[in-house]
């Protein structure tokens, strides 16, 4: 009897799961041989066990969001490259970059970015934690060295007293700024009661009648759910859907450098270097010529304030995604020369009406827009002259963490 058990156990294990919820079942794509999550509510922001939240550590991230002081000059915040009024995105196509670069991709969103596994458009981050590093340090992102930003915090009273309430250490240092980041984003930047949420969880009024027949058309006939699943709307994994190029890269010098600069930097050979006009996304990380323009599936939570969309910022409105997908795809350098446009891209034959549906459906998934108001950083200050500073002094205008780091308690 036992075995028979262990044996029912395993096959349990083997088979997949066709789960139901909200009348939503597993589906699975020509092209695809995999068997896909339903969509499903958002449940609490995954945390790791070596930054946990607390208030002290999401107050000091979110100064940290809007302080320019994490980059190479201090003329860039997170924030300006993902802003709450943008969508806590970049409206642009192509994201600002350090001064004097442009950056190569459009910047997502930073709303419910605790949840992916994998960051960036080709997934090559696997943690917010070393998301913010990339983004303070990168040559096109922040372009910060770790010796100046942490004097900078260092220079920041305010900071201090911070830090030391958020890790208990009596100076700042940059990994613990990033880790601060990271909690503020999981705290604050998560959103789990959109209107799609409240549906799954029994709510049916909770969507309207046209963007429950959008629903209707995004697990079905539009097979929208065949890459953008789950509770996150993302199977998080690489396709190469035929994107046209980006425009910027034909027309504007800048864009050049920076798309020739990635292309040098990031391992391309000559002949790459020197022809390729189109962006190689996951080819970067892997170098397996198969993979070339595959990008990660971005979450479509939020993205009626996201726009514009795909990884260069192609298309400005949800109808003219839809108008892309209901065409098949297109087609782009790799598709061409390569032949790896996924075979899961066919054309969907979708009325006027339909893709009316569709749009209100995306629309309301997106819930209300996340604002936290306005946010003043600290200022710097002089650094205390500690060999004139007494003891009482010190404790009467709150300067004894510098008598300790210096031994003169």
């Amino acid at each position: 009897m036992l075995s028979r058990i262990k044996g029912f156990v395993y096959l349990l294990l083997m088979v997949p799961c066709f789960m139901v919820l909200g009348g939503l079942t597993d589906t699975m794509a020509e092209g695809d041989p995999d068997y896909d999550p339903p969509l499903a509510p958002l449940g609490p922001v995954p945390v790791p066990p070596d930054n946990p939240i607390t208030p002290a550590k999401v107050e000091l991230g979110k100064l940290l969001y809007f302080d320019p002081k994490l980059t190479g000059d201090a003329s860039l915040a997170r924030v300006d490259c993902h802003d709450p009024k943008q969508g806590w995105a970049f409206a642009d196509p192509i994201c600002r970059g350090y001064p004097g670069t442009v950056h190569w991709r459009n910047c997502q969103t930073t709303i419910n970015v605790g949840y992916y596994g994998k960051l960036f458009w080709q997934g090559n981050s696997k943690s917010l934690e070393r998301q913010a590093k990339s983004a303070a340090q990168g040559a096109v992102a922040g372009n910060g060295e770790v010796d100046v930003m942490v004097e900078r915090l260092r220079q920041t009273p305010m900071y201090m007293k911070l830090f030391k309430e958020a890790f208990g250490v009596e100076l700042p240092t940059v990994p613990l700024a990033y880790a601060a980041i990271a909690t503020f984003e999981r705290a604050v930047l998560s959103q789990t009661d959109t209107p799609l949420d409240r549906y799954l969880k029994g709510d049916k009024n909770a969507l309207s009648d046209k963007a429950k027949k959008g629903l209707e058309l995004f697990t079905g006939k539009a097979n929208c759910i065949e890459c953008h699943n789950g509770p996150m709307l993302t199977d998080e994994k690489y396709y190469n859907l035929g994107v046209p190029r980006a425009v910027e890269w034909l027309d504007t010098g800048l864009n050049q450098i920076t798309f020739r600069y990635e292309l040098y930097a990031k391992g391309s050979h000559e002949v790459m270097y020197r022809e390729f006009k189109d962006d190689p996304g996951l080819y970067y990380t892997t170098k397996r010529k198969e993979d070339m323009g595959k990008f990660r599936t971005p979450s479509l939570r939020y993205i009626k304030y996201t726009a514009p969309y795909m990884h260069a910022g192609q298309f400005f409105t949800l109808e003219e995604v839809i108008d892309f997908y209901n065409e098949g795809g297109g087609e782009n350098e790799f598709t061409e020369k390569i032949g790896n446009k996924t075979p899961i891209l066919k054309p969907l034959n979708l009325t006027d009406e339909e893709k009316e549906a569709l749009v209100a459906f995306l629309e309301e998934l997106s819930g209300e827009e996340i604002r936290i108001g306005e946010v003043k950083v600290p200022p710097y200050e002089v650094f205390p002259d500690i060999s004139g500073l007494t003891q009482a002094k010190a404790k009467r205008t709150g300067l004894e963490e510098y008598l300790s780091q210096w031994g003169l308690e």
